[in-house]
């Protein structure tokens, strides 16, 4: 899963602490909030000041309720929201009547909290705290310079402290576990993606391995049987070439589950294998780079080639040639009259020919070209 996913995930599982707490946050600066201050709106000097403070609060509120609705956060405009945030408290302290800090006059005190929360919710903990103590700092401030540090007043203080900074705290320590549970949860669904996706491919690749086992055991099955049972001798010519041809297949099938940069030459190198093994001398030389190629593709880029090599009796030579547009392998070697197979993939065509005991086979793949395989092009070459 990549980081998008995970702060999807983050989204909608935050999404509705977001609406809570702007209910709540609504409910106190435009309930509570607006309460007190209509209650006591004879004390403050001049009072607009207050309603200015109070509107200051409304405009990220209102913020807020439009980002929900279309699902977004708040991105760059967040300092300036914070900075309104903590303007109006100041604003508000600067003309509230002296000794009044932390009680029903000072209405603000657990207002503009809340409203800081709101706009700090998906931010780190720590982000949140310290506009907390910002806030706490701006009330404390106003208690030590106008209302005089008295053993009451600081006590009343302290109390209020308690729920005008413990209550919103806890609300950002859950939003900041629930953060960690989304990233949690973020990574076991890509765990889970990951072993889903890792089991699809194991179960493909069995698939097609049991079919092309199956497609060997049509050729492979019967010479083992003639082996076992006598009635095909080892060291008849013709075994051994029918040998050797089903040794490469079998190579060639082993080498088609590596993961290799290019899987042609590795399964080429393969082939080539068997003949090095019986002391052909097997020269293999690539042009170009290899463009992506279905199984079946290079299967049939490589079967006429493997049978020429599996009955090679002295030297090959095989040359690749790889394009965009063509993809040709072709081989030379000594294998005298061989009976080539056909290619079934449409669009690889196979051309061979024979001089007395050389012979030259090509195959070659045209992908903007797909007309269907048929039968092998053969031509003799006769000595001037």
């Amino acid at each position: 899963m990549t980081d998008t996913t995970e702060e999807q995930t983050r989204s909608q599982l935050g999404h509705g602490l977001r609406i809570a707490t702007a209910i709540v946050a609504v409910a106190i600066v435009f309930g509570l909030g607006l309460s007190n201050l209509l209650r006591h709106l004879d004390s403050y000097e001049p009072a607009f000041t207050q309603w200015a403070a109070l509107a200051m609060l409304g405009v990220p509120l209102a913020g807020e309720i439009l980002l929900l609705v279309r699902r977004r956060s708040w991105g760059r405009t967040r300092r300036a929201a914070v900075a309104l945030v903590l303007a109006a408290s100041a604003l508000s302290y600067a003309t509230q009547p002296d000794d009044r800090t932390a009680t029903g006059v000072d209405w603000i005190f657990g207002a503009a909290n809340w409203v800081g929360l709101v706009v700090l919710l998906d931010r780190p903990l720590r982000i949140a705290g310290a506009f907390l103590a910002a806030h706490e700092f701006l009330a404390l401030l106003h208690l030590l310079l106008l209302d005089g540090p008295s053993r009451g007043a600081l006590a009343r203080f302290a109390t209020g402290s308690v729920t005008v900074i413990g209550f919103p705290l806890c609300v950002a320590v859950s939003a900041a576990a629930l953060h960690g549970l989304s990233a949690a949860a973020a990574a076991s669904q890509q765990e889970a993606e990951r072993v889903r996706v890792a089991e699809a491919v194991a179960a493909a690749s069995h698939r097609r391995r049991r079919q092309r086992l199956a497609e060997l055991s049509t050729s492979t099955i019967p010479l083992l049987e003639g082996l076992a049972d006598g009635s095909l001798r080892p060291e008849d010519a013709a075994v051994q070439r029918r040998c050797a041809i089903e040794a490469a297949r079998m190579r060639r099938l082993f080498a088609e589950t590596d993961a290799v940069a290019d899987p042609l030459m590795h399964e080429l190198r393969h082939c080539a294998d068997v003949a090095d093994r019986k002391g052909v001398v097997v020269e293999l030389e690539a042009r170009g780079q290899c463009p992506p190629l279905p199984v079946a593709v290079r299967r049939d880029l490589t079967e006429a080639v493997l049978t020429v090599l599996a009955t090679a009796v002295s030297h090959a030579r095989v040359t690749v040639v790889a394009g965009p547009e063509l993809v040709s392998v072709s081989v030379v070697a000594d294998s005298g009259e061989v009976e080539l197979p056909g290619p079934a993939t449409p669009g690889v065509l196979v051309e061979a020919l024979h001089n007395d005991d050389i012979v030259w086979v090509e195959v070659r793949w045209q992908p903007s070209r797909e007309p269907t395989g048929g039968p092998v092009a053969r031509h003799s070459l006769r000595p001037l």
